[in-house]
């Protein structure tokens, strides 16, 4: 066995610790210097490419893949997201909201001027014509547009049509101004399913858009003026009040609709809105703006509608329909042998006559005439001349008859 002295053992322990030392510090050394240019790499490559930050992620704890993605300065977008996107810009400056000013009394039957309706409206025409609902501007005394911008001018009623709930309003632009419009689209290629996109001033939101597809086609509906109103555009996008009168857009923004009423029993959308669809809409603009109304066909009788009591009343078989009270002599109708009524009765008041006895209308062309609705309804698309057939009710007979529309 070798033995070693004291001095031999202290110089061993004096070397051991030594080299231990030593090693220590050459690792710590390399650890460091590989951490370093790490991070002076990330620093180098930051300022190198400081407009790259769309790539970057940050760890959570030790675990690489567990990372959360970071986006800077890029939003992708779905192609109905960029439709949407374009449809808005291409059309919403061209949306105006409408307020209006009405006349009132107080307790003393004094007149004093307080806001009325309001609601949205489109410009079709860069003269400053604008389409929207007549029950917008009911009973105005003053009509106020807004542009986009906020400027606001006082517009005057070109015509209005009840029988179609469409109105045009005219404002004059300051010469410096352009104003953007909306074309008219083609309502009579519409399906169900088509996606649509309403602009407008819900609750007063101004150019407000919500998007949804066309629900139906060829609804009548009745309107607010107790017109029925054929071949409406039922859709499920939200039409809230003040969305009125804005328009309806197909997906390349054009102006398939005009947003007319909705069906709620809270006044609010519940899904169910309906459009005067643009077929409507570009016959009435056009007489509107020549001249003033709209030229239909009539027939020139004077008539009333049927009921329960006035079938009791007159031993009628029937109590639907449009009964004819007078014929004009020489007129159309009399012409083509449609009846008007002998026997004079009061009816309602003292100071309304009507004559009992005539022919009840029952149908014009295809469609069925229970009401003085359906029967304006049947000649909204009429112009003077055109040819329609009557079915006339006679004695619990029915007769078809040729008419020739007049003016």
């Amino acid at each position: 066995m070798k033995l070693y002295t004291k001095g031999q053992l202290v110089l061993s322990v004096i070397c051991t610790t030594a080299i231990v030392v030593a090693a220590s510090s050459i690792i710590f050394l390399f650890v460091n210097k590989n951490s370093s240019q790490k991070v002076q790499n990330q620093i180098v490559e930051i300022k190198e490419n400081p407009s790259q930050k769309n790539e970057s992620s940050f760890n959570v704890g030790t675990d690489e893949k567990s990372t959360i993605p970071v986006s800077y300065g890029t939003t992708k977008y779905t192609q109905e997201e960029y439709q949407n996107i374009n449809v808005y810009d291409l059309c919403n400056e061209a949306v105006v909201n409408i307020n209006t000013k009405v006349t009132s009394y107080d307790w003393f039957l004094e007149p004093y001027v307080k806001d009325g309706g309001s609601g949205s409206g489109s410009i079709i025409d860069k003269n400053g014509y604008i389409l929207t609902n007549v029950h917008v501007i009911q009973d105005a005394t003053k009509i106020y547009i807004s542009l986009y911008d906020g400027s606001q001018y006082e517009a005057e009623v070109v015509g209005q049509d009840l029988d179609s709930d469409l109105a045009v309003l005219k404002f004059n632009p300051p010469n410096d101004v352009t104003l953007k419009t909306i074309s008219f689209g083609d309502s009579t290629a519409l399906k169900v399913g088509q996606k649509v996109i309403a602009i407008g001033n819900p609750f007063g939101m101004e150019r407000t858009m919500t998007t949804g597809i066309v629900s139906g086609l060829g609804r009548p509906i009745q309107n607010s003026n107790k017109r029925i109103i054929r071949n409406m555009i039922q859709t499920d996008a939200s039409i809230n009040p003040g969305n009125s009168g804005g328009p309806l857009l197909d997906t390349s923004g054009n102006m398939i609709g005009i947003n007319t009423m909705i069906m709620s029993s809270s006044g609010s959308s519940s899904g169910v809105g309906f459009a005067v669809p643009s077929e409507t809409a570009i016959r009435v603009v056009a007489d509107l703006i020549k001249y003033g109304k709209v030229q239909r066909g009539t027939l020139e009788i004077s008539f009333f509608q049927n009921s329960k009591r006035i079938a009791q009343y007159a031993d009628l078989d029937i109590s639907t329909g449009v009964v004819v009270s007078q014929v004009e002599e020489g007129g159309n109708a009399d012409l083509a042998g449609i009846q008007g009524g002998t026997n004079a009765v009061y009816y309602g008041t003292r100071r309304n006559i009507i004559y009992l006895g005539g022919d009840i209308i029952t149908k014009i062309d295809d469609i069925s005439i229970g009401t003085l609705a359906d029967y304006y309804s049947a000649l909204e698309s009429k112009r003077p001349g055109d040819e329609v057939s009557v079915v006339v009710h006679r004695n619990k007979k029915d007769y078809l008859i040729k008419v020739i529309l007049s003016e």
